[in-house]
């Protein structure tokens, strides 16, 4: 069995997030959470997106457009973000 780091315990509302003010970073995500129209670009993506089909299934549409607009905000690669959204439970939390 693994330790529970203080990341995974706040992510589990075990008490450390009760007290918790949020950071620019949550700020800012919840912002263009409520800006971006998630809907309207997820349809406008979807006849383009590949399907599941042979092979490993893809990420979900919107999943994926999230991620792209993390990259491009935070100015981070591929590999960058798979770090920042390891490490970062605001981002877990926008994906």
């Amino acid at each position: 069995m693994k330790q529970q780091t203080l990341a995974m315990a706040a992510d589990a509302q075990s008490g450390f997030e009760q007290h918790r003010k949020p950071t620019r970073r949550d700020e800012f995500l919840m912002t263009m959470d409520a800006l971006v129209p998630w809907a309207a670009l997820c349809d406008e993506i979807a006849p383009h997106y590949p399907k599941a089909g042979n092979g490993r299934p893809p990420i979900g549409l919107e999943r994926m457009l999230r991620i792209h607009f993390i990259q491009h905000w935070f100015n981070l690669a591929d590999l960058a973000c798979e770090e920042a959204l390891y490490d970062s439970a605001s981002l877990r939390r926008f994906v």
